[in-house]
């Protein structure tokens, strides 16, 4: 459904609950990630490549992303949740907004699978909500010379965000990469700007229909970063 967030509010309220769930079972280091069991987070159900590889446990895919380290990972990530995520909702409605953010976050544990240090734990909502960041920008093309507005409004942004995932250790440039690229080409496959309406002026004697001049309204395609 166009103009909900159900999919959006859905996502979050489940993250926070699984949160919730951690700082039960860790303990409330959770709250800052000074826990004493450094192995807590891969029994919780973090995503280690050699898990997956040899282990078959390609669960820890989904597990992983609504898993996070600590208070500060998980507000971040909802709030650019709530963010991203009911922009791309309302231009692409619901179910498709879910299948975008679904297939990110496989793409995202895929590319962390395959590319990251095989004995690394990796966890957080981050890949798929980068995904959303794709479909921002797939969106914008989309849209042609309209939607220019807002890759340019949401360019550096992106930028912004690549330059902290490539600086900081700590931070999985496989999962933001791959979760980027599956969400810009999901997008771009389902997604199709609504057609503009041309007016008919026709002659009330005759009947024919005359010549008549469209013009774009003045405003522009925005996204969350223009706002």
């Amino acid at each position: 459904m166009r103009g909900s967030s159900v999919v959006t509010t859905f996502l979050i309220v489940v993250n926070f609950i699984v949160f919730a769930w951690e700082i039960v079972t860790i303990g409330p280091g959770m709250f800052s990630g000074n826990i004493p069991d450094p192995t807590a987070y891969y029994t919780a159900g973090a995503l280690v490549p050699l898990a997956v590889t040899q282990n078959h446990e390609y669960w820890r895919i989904v597990t992983s992303a609504f898993l996070h380290a600590n208070l500060m990972h998980i507000g971040f990530n909802m709030f650019a949740l709530w963010i991203f995520g009911r922009f791309i909702e309302a231009a692409l409605g619901s179910p498709r907004m879910f299948l975008v953010y679904a297939l990110s976050l496989l793409a995202s544990g895929l590319s962390v699978v395959y590319f990251s240090p095989p004995d690394v734990a990796t966890l957080g909502a981050s890949g798929a909500i980068f995904g959303l960041i794709g479909a921002l920008f797939a969106i914008g093309f989309k849209f042609g010379k309209r939607g220019m507005d807002l890759v340019r409004a949401n360019l550096p942004m992106l930028i912004l965000n690549l330059i902290f995932t490539f600086a900081f250790p700590g931070i999985s440039w496989q999962a933001h990469v791959g979760g980027l690229l599956a969400g810009f080409i999901v997008t771009f496959a389902i997604y199709f700007p609504p057609k503009r309406l041309r007016p008919e002026v026709v002659d009330v004697a005759g009947g024919s229909v005359l010549d008549a001049e469209y013009q774009d309204p003045p405003e522009s395609v925005h996204g969350p970063a223009s706002t």
